[in-house]
Order: C-alpha cells, then structure tokens, then sequence
C-alpha cells in the first residue's frame, strides 16, 4: 500500500518561498533560531533569530506603508452623499491594501502569527537567545548590544543584568557597544534633549526636543495605520447571531477608534512598562519654551508656550510665561499648528468613540481621554526638568507657590527610646528621606536573634524557595515572626527568642513612623529575618552585587532616570528599614545610588544595632554590595501607610502574642517541653 509522507511545515514553506521569492514568515525563522539553539548551533541561532526580527520589521513597516499609500490614493470624500460611492473607495482601499502588501511579502496568510510569538518578540525574547549566541561565538560587540536591547526591555531580568556588569569588565568591549537595537526614535532623542536640558545646555538641547516631536508625530501616523487591521471583539459573540452591515462596520471602526486612542499610551510609554510617561506630548513643548527663552529665541518660546496651554488650558505658570514674551516682543503669537491639527483630530475621533462605544460597552469619559493624552485633568503637574520633588522654577526664578503639595516630607522627629541615635541624617547621607540610627538593639539581642535565625531561617525563603535569587555566589536564608512563634511554641527554639524578634521588629516600626514625622499610622507590610552567606569558593573577581540596585515600590529604570509605580512592584509599600545584627563579615555595604543606578551617593557598613530607614519610592533606589566572606544577617522590615495592605502574618502573630499573653505562657517553659 502506497503511503504519502508529508514533510514538515518548514520544508514546505521553505519551497514555496524559493518558487514565489515571497518573505520568510518570522515565527518559522524563530522556532528554527530556537531549534538551532537546542542544539548548540550557535551560528544558526544567529542566522535565523537575525533574519527573524528582519522578517518582524518588514511584515510591520510593509503594513504600514501599504495603508498609507492606498488611503492615500483612495481617500473617501466627505461630500460622498450616497452608499455606492462611499463603498467604491472602501473596496477599492481594500484591493490596493491587498495587492501592495502581498507584492512585497507575499501571501498575507504566510504571515498570520500567533498571539504568543507577537508577544515574544513585543518582549524581545529573540536578543536573549542572540546575547548567549553571540558570546559563545566570541562576538562580544554583538552579545553586548543583544544583552542591553533586551535588558531595556525586561528590567527586572537579574541574570541579565548581571551579564551585562560582566560585558562591560571583558575586553574589546566598549561603552559605544551597549545600544539599544530597537530604541523608537521619539523616545530617544527626548531623553537625550531632557539630559542635556538638566546639564543646561539649551541649545543643544532643543535641538533634540525639536527631533523628538517629529519623530513623536511621523510614530503616531505609523501606530494609527497599524490599527486598521483585524480587530478582537470582546464580549462579542459573533457565532451566536448576525450583525447587520451597519452594526458590524459600527463595531469594527469602534475599535480602530479605541485603539488609535491608545497610541497615546503607547507612544509614551517605554519598553517593559505598563505605564506611559506622566504628561508625555506636552512636556516636550515645556522644556522647549524654556529652552527657546534660554537661548533667546523669544518667538519660538511664545509658540511652544501657546502650545502647552492647548492640553492645559488655565496652567497658572505657562499663562506667566506667555504674558512675559508677549510683553517682551510687543505681539501675541500662535501655538504650532502641528499640535493645534493633533488635537482636532482627537477631539472629533473623541466624539465619535463616545457614540461607538454605546455598541461595545467600553467605559470612557472625557476626563479619562485628557487624562492620558494631556498627563491630568488639572493644571497641576510634574514641572519640566525635576523628578516630581521639586518645585517649578518660572523665568523670574521666583518659586511657583501656587502648586500643591500632596504631602509634607517631614523628618527629625523624637526617637521614643533614650538609648538610640541619629548617626546620619539626609543631608548626610546625600538624599531626601534618609537615616542611618545606632543602638537600636543591644550586643545581647543581636546575638539572641542570630542564633534565632540560625535555626530557623529556610533557604529561599521569600524567594519561592531559591536558594540564591538574587547572586548565585551567596546563599540566601529568611524567616518571618510568625514562623519563629510556632517553632518556640513547639518548643524548637526559645519562645522569648521568639517575641524578642516580634517586639524589636515593632520597635523598629515606632521609631521610623516617629522620626519621619507621619500623620497617620505606619503598618507591617512585610517583615524578614534574613541572612546571608557567601559560597566559599566563588569569591574570586566577582563584580555583581549581592542585592542588585532598586528601589522598594517601584520599578526602577536608570535608562529613562524614572521609576514606574506598577506591577509587579509593591507600589503600596511607603518606608522600608534594615535593623542590622553584625559586622563581622566582608562586604555587604548598604549603599544609596542616584536613579542612574550608578553614581552611589552614601554607603553604610552594618554592625551591630545600626537601622537604615527609608523613603520606599524612587527617591531612594538602593542595594548591597557583594558579601564576600562570612554571613550578614538583618531584619528586613517593610511599612505602609495603607491600612488594606497590612501584612496578613503580622496579625496572625499578633493574634498568638495575645493568646500567649492570656496563658501566661511568656515567664514558662516551653508547652512541649513540659511533655
């Protein structure tokens, strides 16, 4: 009996794509990338996971020059009055939409992906394979630029970042290599004009704001194109019955709408975040106005300052500044009709969307649209050229009062116990929100809660059971209060050993809601006993930290000098402290950097008794150097202002503390022991 074998799918594809010239789809080149990698073909892994971002690249900019060119030469008349004619241009739109994509890429169907391998490549998955691939090939140049363009994107990737500390120590690579591959031009040169705008050279400066907002428009024209592709319908069930032609049209173009909208989002946002930079669009002609008014070009001040006011209308400091260069030049001026076109646009897609999303069921307000495309509702903002900590500085240098302020930064409070002190204070220790105190415990309890952790601390612990989670040359071991309470009501340990690690803990939390000055109470949000431990024999020339630098309820990104209050932070954490149990070991530094991630500003040794409290934002990104000998053992302590986010174990703990208060059990013997 004749029996037909098939070939792969790969060797089919690969067939036609030689008869028809057409474009290797991305997915096949990058599952054959990871099939090359799994057996250790590291040159194939080059050669396929190259051509497959490529391929990504080329399917994406062909879409978008396709779309532009037919809606282009196939614009729908606003004077159309009739069905015939409107759906003439649509269906002729379609054809040349169809025939341009399939002449540059061929069979649009070849390169219909799945949500998964989009998301892959989203996330940059590709240059990790590449990073490794690179190195094994000794292209150190390639590894280090594949290394960085992922990093940018996956932050939080530890291990990365680590490799990266270790490109920059090997030879023959330099700093010129670390770039970002898929860097999104906007987003570059603001950056680079924000820098140079707080180095004070305007200039230069404005320079690259002036590239930021054209490469910021021409990427809204390419995001608005992509969006006029096939659409999900949520909570639409189109199995179930028939829309009629208007209906579905209605829905579909809804969509388009919704997700034009969300280029705003999208464009200021940088890549791994959730979050878009707060005020994007319009902080470009801040910086601008002042930058234009440094180097006296008092007409282009004018317009960029007339620009801002058209998403903040009634901003107190800007109408200042207006007046200021109205009054100088002796004239009004205009806001730049770029801008002044942008935000026509979106105001009548708004009006539209409101309509449309009566269909979809989509919430949206009008306050919820200017929220994201302007920054706030209000004319309060973060000023240009300050991190959201300092106050806007007008062109008379005078302090704009009229801002305000959330919260009171407050320190210097009384420390309730006689014996501890203040060794250093903010101002010592370079930064805001910010203490270094001794004595808090005594020789006695430092040693009494050693030897606690000794018996009960667990590898990984905290970590979900890594052992090594954030260096693999330290062993990392932690326990919590209510852990150390059972095993000294078991008996395992001494019970008083155990509410000593408890009422220390709340000592510890006394003293920084006391000091810091707070208005409402300071609550557990999280508290460890932890230590640790470097792995003898794997000391030699290490260049990683033992807890990377970073910040307690965000995530930090030196790139950008930002740090994005969102999951998978712990953005409910507000104060954080490390109440320290010895000294004796090497390395182990705390140390507090500037939000580069690089440039330490004060380092603190631990001993014995010594608390570090802290602000837990981006004000204070922190971390520890390499413990390369012995063990360095801490209670880590976490607070939070917000009494929803209390630490569920902690009010066990208290719970058991009660109970064993009412037994009389603390001045006993342990129950087991009686057994």
């Amino acid at each position: 009996m004749d029996v037909n074998v098939l070939p792969p799918r790969g060797v089919v594809l690969a067939l036609i794509l030689q008869i028809t010239w057409a474009l290797e789809p991305y997915d096949l080149l990058y599952d054959n990338g990871v099939e090359a990698f799994s057996r250790g073909d590291y040159a194939g892994v080059v050669r396929y996971m190259e051509k497959a971002l490529a391929s990504f690249s080329r399917v994406r900019q062909t879409k978008i020059r396709c779309r532009l060119k037919c809606e282009d030469q196939h614009r729908i008349d606003s004077n159309i009055n009739t069905d015939l004619f409107f759906f003439d241009s649509v269906l002729r739109r379609a054809a040349c939409l169809n025939a341009c994509i399939e002449g540059q890429i061929g069979t649009q169907s070849m390169h219909t992906v799945s949500e998964d391998v989009i998301q892959d490549f989203h996330r940059r998955i590709p240059y990790n394979y590449l990073q490794l691939a690179y190195r094994k090939l000794n292209q150190l140049d390639k590894a280090a630029a594949a290394a960085h363009t992922y990093f940018q994107a996956n932050p939080e990737h530890v291990e990365m970042g680590q490799n990266l500390e270790q490109y920059k120590t090997l030879e023959g690579v330099e700093e010129k290599h670390f770039i970002d591959r898929e860097a999104r031009p906007h987003q570059r040169a603001f950056s680079a004009g924000a820098k140079l705008y707080d180095k004070e050279d305007y200039e230069e400066a404005v320079s690259l704001f002036e590239e930021a907002l054209t490469e910021y428009y021409k990427a809204d024209v390419e995001c608005r194109a992509l969006c006029e592709g096939p659409q999900q319908f949520q909570e639409q069930n189109h199995v179930l019955y028939r829309y009629s032609l208007y209906e579905l049209i209605s829905d579909h173009y809804t969509q388009v709408l919704h997700c034009k909208h969300e280029c705003v989002r999208d464009l200021a946002t940088r890549p791994g975040r959730l979050s878009p930079m707060e005020n994007y669009l319009p902080l470009h002609y801040d910086y601008l106005q002042f930058a234009y008014f440094q180097v006296n070009k008092l007409e282009e001040a004018l317009s960029c300052a007339l620009t801002y006011l058209l998403f903040h209308e009634g901003a107190e400091f800007m109408i200042e500044n207006v007046e200021h260069f109205s009054e100088t030049l002796g004239h009004d001026g205009q806001p730049r009709q770029e801008a002044v076109q942008y935000l026509q646009r979106h105001k009548q897609e708004l009006e539209l969307l409101q309509i449309g999303t009566e269909n979809l069921g989509i919430p949206y307000t009008e306050g919820n649209y200017w929220n994201s495309l302007g920054g706030r509702e209000d004319a309060n903002r973060i000023p240009s050229g300050t991190d959201g900590w300092m106050e806007y500085v007008p062109i008379s240098e005078k302090k704009d009062t009229s801002l305000t302020v959330v919260q009171e930064l407050r320190e210097g409070g009384p420390l309730l116990y006689d014996n501890v002190h203040v060794t250093l204070n903010s101002v010592d220790l370079n930064g805001t929100q910010r203490v270094v105190f001794d004595d808090v415990i005594s020789e006695d309890e430092c040693s009494e809660l050693k030897h606690l952790a000794h018996t009960t601390t667990i590898a990984g612990d905290g970590y979900r059971g890594k052992m090594s989670p954030h260096t693999p040359n330290e062993k990392f071991e932690g326990t919590t209060v209510l852990k150390t309470l059972q095993y000294g009501y078991e008996g395992r340990v001494p019970l008083k050993s155990a509410r000593l690690f408890y009422d220390i803990s709340e000592k510890a939390r006394q003293i920084v809601e006391s000091y810091f000055m707070l208005n409402s109470t300071l609550h557990f949000s999280y508290t460890h006993l932890v230590c640790r431990t470097a792995i003898t024999g794997q000391q030699d020339h290490r260049i990683d930290l033992s807890h990377p630098i970073h910040a307690d309820n965000c995530l930090l990104d030196p790139e950008a000098n930002e740090c994005w209050k969102e999951p998978p932070a712990y953005t409910y954490r507000d104060y954080s402290a490390l109440l320290y149990l010895n000294g004796d070991f090497e390395g182990g530094e705390f140390i507090f950097t500037e939000m580069d991630a690089k440039t330490i500003t004060a380092s603190v040794k631990p001993r014995c008794g010594r608390m570090v409290g802290f602000s837990s934002g981006g004000e204070n990104p922190h971390g520890v150097r390499a413990v390369t000998r012995g063990q360095r053992c801490a209670v880590a302590l976490w607070f939070t202002l917000d009494p929803l986010y209390r630490e569920l174990e902690r009010l066990q703990a208290d719970e058991v503390v009660q109970a064993l208060e009412n037994q009389h059990l603390w001045t006993q013997i342990n129950p087991k022991d009686e057994l």
